[in-house]
């Protein structure tokens, strides 16, 4: 079963110096119907304006990914890591005990777009950890592991029992996925449009899949990006 969750139901924020949209409950923005999918819980796209970002900012107990589609956005964090994320990155911030980070926008003339996704970790008190990789191996209208629970493939390494994919689709490719019993999907376009097992999905929409054992991705009228997570079931 699949049920949608179109862009223009999403939650948003705005200031001078960011737009963002939440797919689920965040700060200020509370939906008890969408407060996260199993252990992913949060989902923000975010576009940054040019020099400016989220100053020096808490986390702990949390997974948190980030994913630049476009810009380039610089990290530094309490760990005495500093790197900048580009199209084509992965960053994973284990927060667990505790961890202090920011995020601003690199450029001093364009804006910075990418997601940040949180996944709540399967135990608390983890030490503090980061990582960062770089897929240039990703081959169109195929799906590509970029995150895992054992870093299989050259993916990093999240702690969950929780696997994300990323694929470039054309126009009317497909890419499938199968769903191991006991498993569950949240699928995210980013770009262009898909059809997910029948359903037609814009950028920005995402659907949860349950009880399914098959993802069938098709490109839509124009070339996509998707995102799929394969979460246990709770």
């Amino acid at each position: 079963m699949l049920t949608v969750r179109r862009a223009s139901e999403r939650g948003r924020s705005q200031t001078d110096w960011l737009d963002s949209r939440h797919t689920f409950s965040f700060a200020d923005y509370v939906d008890p119907k969408h407060m996260g999918f199993g252990p992913l819980r949060v989902i923000n796209e975010d576009v940054v304006a040019p020099g400016r970002g989220f100053g020096r900012h808490p986390h702990r107990d949390m997974e948190i990914l980030s994913y630049v589609l476009e810009g380039a956005l610089q990290h530094a964090d309490s760990m005495g890591t500093g790197s900048v994320i580009r199209p084509g990155d992965v960053q994973r911030m284990s927060a667990g005990t505790g961890v202090l980070h920011s995020e601003r926008n690199s450029s001093p003339s364009e804006p910075v777009h990418f997601l940040q996704i949180w996944i709540e970790p399967d135990r608390r008190g983890l030490p503090p950890g980061y990582e960062q990789k770089r897929f240039d191996d990703r081959k169109r209208n195929a799906l590509r592991l970029i995150a895992s629970k054992d870093g299989r493939d050259g993916s990093v390494t999240v702690h969950q029992d929780a696997s994300l994919y990323v694929g470039a689709l054309d126009a009317g490719a497909t890419a499938t996925l199968t769903l191991a019993p006991g498993r569950r999907a949240w699928v995210q376009v980013l770009a262009g449009d898909a059809i997910v097992n029948g359903e037609s999905l814009a950028r920005g929409d995402g659907a949860s899949a349950e009880k399914e054992t098959l993802l069938t991705i098709v490109g839509g009228g124009e070339a996509s990006e998707v995102l799929v997570f394969d979460l246990a079931q709770a």
